[in-house]
């Protein structure tokens, strides 16, 4: 047989290992392996993206690419399938192949990730008789039907790994067990569906092993897993099966109205150590990049179009810096005890009342140890071994040779980076304004009709439910009524008004009377449902209401989820000479969607649907309006996003690619923000956030990609009002670079080195690639503090700080500053552990 071996290939298109497990890892052809993931989702990025993205995995220590199935983006009518662009489930896979990695495919193919209606097919829901999630034969039909055509294209492609590809592992639903949602489907439905999924899965013969995660009786052969924070504690339902943590949660996501969640990775790398140490043979991060909800694809409801979940890599394809980088020397650390600890049974012996060692060892020599202190308050000295080590509280120390420390995961000696949006103003393509002078931009404006355009699709006496009457062919959805006003009414002689009172289900609102904005109105994250109660303008004679309601993201889990509507249910008017008016149950006329929506103005086929009207002063603070403009791509090839913070709501296009819903809403000024998060003890998703009273998302990730040279169009429709003239592009700018190193961090180890194989510490820096050191902004040897960005001298500071550090790293992309004697005076402060604290400037 031919083949083809390269030495970037991990295993080449002929090596097709022979997969199984046991109760301590996944085996390949007899060699045990610990494995780290990270989960990347193909359609939160673009095919330009996956390359680079993999690759900043993998130089983070992972061996494998984790990715959820997302079938209603592959499914977009019952047979019609779409594998392209960003959906192009094999291209995808294959990047990771070539990269040397291994995959894990899970199909699910119920998904939550809050991806909308938890990736099921929106159309579903209305094929007669069907209940997601349950002994429902409708929907397994269905469900089968899909993951058997997914579990054919791989096998037609090549890319289980007993055929010689990357996929190791599969998984067939989503956190449904007892803990979860079993509950609402009745225990034996919910039995029997979790015993058909399984068997329904082995049967495919994807020759890799499935899982099931939180699904504490997943059915042999089946390996059950662990999504939580932490996952140490977790033990598989039989001795047989490997211990897997499928999510552990580096962040956590955002919705619109909230905050920022951060999860420190002093944290992170505690929950990692600890799982490691206490048996795990799997450990995938979710997210490791999270990228992008592009258009309407974000769950919730209220789920922001940014999915950056505060992991290693943001948004848009960055390390985020220190995270990435100490997660970096944990895998290096992880993978240097990694033959000790798949060998041998470990040993586990008290520290102290909350620390403990475990040890891994034969008896040859080969010996790795861990050191934890679960104290959530105090540092500990411990003795192993009649040697003492410092445990700072809530951390684990690793020794790959039962003697050294070469990781604490509290001890951060990753440099940081300083990130910025630096924003460039919009500027006019010279495709449409060859005059290179000329910095006027040229808009073209449409205003929608606020109610009915066209011809109305039907009208009804009450309300019908909003999403059963879309069905998610648009966020928008118009009710509209009328009233007649009487001459002799009081108000029309008086100041005040009458009052509007809405009742929604959700998620947002609205409100227009004779063609006039009178408010809106919005759910939240915690409840979808609101009220809406404004003054109105009402008039003698006949006014038009109406009411444009919109969805912003369809429910993505829950027991029964699908079953969750939206849209107003009660409507009424106060203050008239009879008291209230009920409208409830008014014949109410209805009309899908927008009309630039139907017409498809924001793609090229689109643009000359309706008369655009042109003008070099846009209508600004106008609803319902939909702006058009021809620019060129912003300077550079750093990555771009489109800030919106003078916008008030809607959706964004480039070239016809959806950018996605944008909102800049402000969270509240009453949460409870964090200036610095104390990593120690449990955490949960509110601990540490921050970006109280400011926009949960101001900047819109715009991929490079999608950019032309010139002539790029960019449209915008916005719902309430707000100045498109203050629309910019922002490029993500790596504008400062810091490190914190003290004499009692673990040593560094070369690449490719061994727990004796040391140099000593150092604060190591690294500016993006075609970048040098240019300045060196703070440096102090002492006793500094504060933060990246904002480092403060001590009481004990070495003078001549700054000019070791500029003579190491000057002029250099790359630079190590060794705390030796011969850099800085090391008796300058006796009785304590120096440390060194420098932020440079890269240019």
């Amino acid at each position: 047989m031919f083949c083809f071996f390269t030495q970037l290939f991990k295993f080449s298109s002929c090596s097709a290992p022979n997969l199984t497990y046991d109760g301590r890892s996944l085996i390949f052809d007899g060699q045990r392996k610990l494995l780290i993931s990270a989960a990347i989702h193909y359609p939160r990025s673009v095919p330009a993206m996956w390359p680079g993205l993999v690759q900043t995995a993998k130089e983070g220590g992972v061996d494998v690419i984790e990715s959820y199935v997302f079938w209603n983006g592959h499914e977009l009518s019952p047979g019609k399938y779409n594998f392209e662009g960003r959906y192009d489930l094999v291209k995808f896979v294959k990047t990771v192949h070539q990269a040397g990695m291994y995959m894990i495919l899970r199909i699910g193919p119920f998904i939550a990730a809050e991806w909308k209606f938890g990736g099921i097919p929106v159309w579903l829901h209305y094929v007669p008789g069907t209940v997601f999630r349950t002994d429902n034969e409708p929907f397994k039909y269905y469900m089968q039907k899909f993951m058997t055509f997914v579990v054919n294209l791989m096998k037609q492609e090549k890319l289980f790994a007993w055929q010689g590809g990357p996929i190791i592992l599969a998984q067939v639903e989503n956190e449904y067990g007892r803990g979860y949602y079993e509950k609402f489907y009745g225990e034996g439905p919910a039995k029997r569906y979790v015993t058909w999924a399984a068997k329904m899965a082995v049967s495919q013969n994807t020759g890799v092993p499935w899982i099931m995660c939180n699904q504490d009786d997943a059915p042999d052969p089946v390996i059950d897993t662990c999504n939580s924070f932490y996952c140490d504690q977790f033990e598989p339902n039989s001795p047989n099966k490997p211990k897997i943590w499928t999510e552990n949660w580096p962040g956590w996501f955002k919705i619109f109205g909230g905050t920022h969640p951060h999860r420190p990775v002093e944290d992170v790398a505690f929950s990692v150590a600890r799982f490691f140490q206490k048996g795990g043979s799997v450990q995938n991060y979710y997210m490791y990049h999270g990228g992008t909800n592009f258009g309407r694809t974000s769950g919730g409801p209220f789920i922001t179009t940014s999915y950056d979940y505060d992991a290693p890599i943001d948004e848009y394809g960055l390390p985020r810096l220190p995270k990435w980088g100490h997660l970096k020397e944990l895998h290096r650390a992880i993978k240097l005890s990694e033959h000790a600890l798949l060998k041998n049974e470990p040993t586990t012996s008290s520290l102290g009342p909350s620390q403990e060692a475990d040890v891994y060892e034969d008896g040859s020599g080969v010996c790795v140890a861990f050191l934890a202190n679960m104290d959530n308050k105090t540092d500990k000295n411990v003795v192993f071994r009649n040697v003492s080590y410092h445990l700072p509280s809530w951390s684990v120390s690793i020794l790959p040779d039962c003697k050294n420390v070469v990781f604490n995961t509290a001890k951060v000696g990753s440099q940081a980076t300083l990130v910025e949006m630096v924003p460039e103003e919009l500027q006019p393509s010279v495709a449409v304004s060859p005059n290179k002078g000329s910095k006027a931009l040229k808009w073209d404006i449409f205003v929608e009709n606020a109610g009915i355009w066209g011809v109305a699709d039907f009208s009804r006496y009450g309300f019908l439910d909003h999403i059963n009457t879309t069905k998610d062919t648009t966020d928008y959805l118009w009710y509209t009524t009328s009233i007649l006003v009487g001459e002799n009414e009081e108000f029309l002689k008086m100041t005040s008004r009458p009052v509007l009172l809405i009742e929604s289900k959700g998620h947002a609102l609205h409100t227009f009377v004779n063609q006039e904005l009178q408010g809106s109105a919005y759910g939240n994250g915690s409840s979808a449902s609101f009220k809406f109660e404004n003054p109105i303008s009402l008039k003698a004679g006949k006014n038009e209401i109406a009411l444009l309601s919109m969805t912003v993201g369809l429910m993505h889990a829950g027991g029964l989820y699908e079953w969750v509507g939206a849209g107003p249910t009660s409507v009424k008017i106060e203050g008239l000479n009879n008291g209230t008016m009920d409208l409830s149950m008014s014949s109410w006329t209805y009309k899908i969607g927008l009309q630039g929506e139907h017409w498809g103005i924001y793609n090229l086929d689109g643009l000359n649907s309706v008369h655009w009207e042109s003008t070099l002063e846009p209508p600004k603070y106008q609803p319902l309006t939909w702006y058009k403009v021809v620019v060129d791509p912003p300077s550079g090839d750093e990555p771009v996003g489109l800030d919106m913070i003078r916008m008030g709501k809607g959706l964004a296009w480039l070239n016809g690619e959806e950018i996605g819903r944008y909102w800049p809403i402000n969270s509240s000024k009453s949460e409870k923000c964090v200036d610095e998060c104390d990593y120690r003890g449990k955490f949960f998703q509110e601990k540490c956030v921050t970006g109280c009273g400011e926009p949960t998302q101001r900047w819109y990730h715009v991929p490079r990609s999608w950019f032309k040279p010139s002539g790029n169009i960019l449209v915008i429709f916005e719902e309430i009002g707000g100045d498109p003239t203050k629309i910019t592009f922002s490029k993500r700018k790596i504008s400062g670079m810091c490190s914190v190193i003290a004499g009692d961090y673990p040593m560094a180890l070369p690449k490719g080195g061994s727990g004796n194989d040391k140099t000593k510490p150092a604060a190591h820096l690294r500016c993006p690639k075609n970048t040098l050191i240019s300045n060196v902004k703070f440096a102090s040897f002492g006793n500094p503090t504060g933060r990246c960005g904002s480092y403060r001298k001590g009481d004990c500071h070495d003078p001549n700080s700054t000019s070791a550090v500029e003579k190491v790293c000057l002029g250099k992309n790359e630079c190590a500053v060794e705390l030796t004697e011969e850099n800085f005076d090391e008796g300058l402060c006796p009785g304590t552990t120096n440390k060194l604290a420098v932020e440079v400037v890269c240019s």
